[in-house]
């Protein structure tokens, strides 16, 4: 007859390590988004690079809050002290997505960010081949700064209310 086992005691995971478990995660996510939008940058079809860049960022961003756990919906669930540190986390970062509600208007800022890199790509789409090519670049190298800033963020503000 076996030995009963002994419970094994279950520690708690560190929270820096969750951050970088979830920071993993979301660039993944930023990466497949990135993709996604270097496809839609290859199609000469006016327009269709900026409504699929609009409709990433914005999903993009939502998912990357939700991960972190700084949507607007978990900060007010947060009990006041706690709360009123997040706030202070996001002020001091200077960040315009984390702990918001992620708007047209809060993606078009972004995309002013890199303004000259999606302007760039717009123009060079319409140059056959090659022109198709360094603008599905540019657009996968903008959306990926722009996720990975925003990752970053993410992160700066969860140590900072960690500490």
């Amino acid at each position: 007859m076996p030995e009963p086992s002994t419970p094994k005691r279950r520690r708690r995971p560190r929270r820096d390590v969750d951050v970088e478990a979830i920071a993993a995660r979301c660039r993944e996510l930023v990466h497949r988004r990135a993709l996604l939008s270097a496809v839609a940058a290859a199609v000469p079809v006016p327009g269709l690079g900026l409504a699929v860049d609009l409709g990433v960022l914005m999903q993009m961003l939502e998912e990357i809050n939700e991960a972190f756990g700084l949507t607007p919906q978990h900060i007010e669930a947060l009990p006041e002290a706690r709360r009123a540190g997040v706030y202070r986390a996001i002020a001091l970062l200077g960040s315009t997505a984390v702990g918001r509600v992620v708007t047209r208007e809060l993606i078009l800022a972004a995309l002013r960010r890199v303004a000259r890199r999606w302007l760039t790509k717009s123009v060079l789409r319409y140059v056959p081949f090659a022109g198709q090519a360094v603008a599905a670049a540019l657009s996968y190298a903008a959306i990926r700064l722009l996720g990975q800033r925003h990752i970053d963020d993410c992160i700066a503000v969860r140590r900072a209310i960690a500490a």
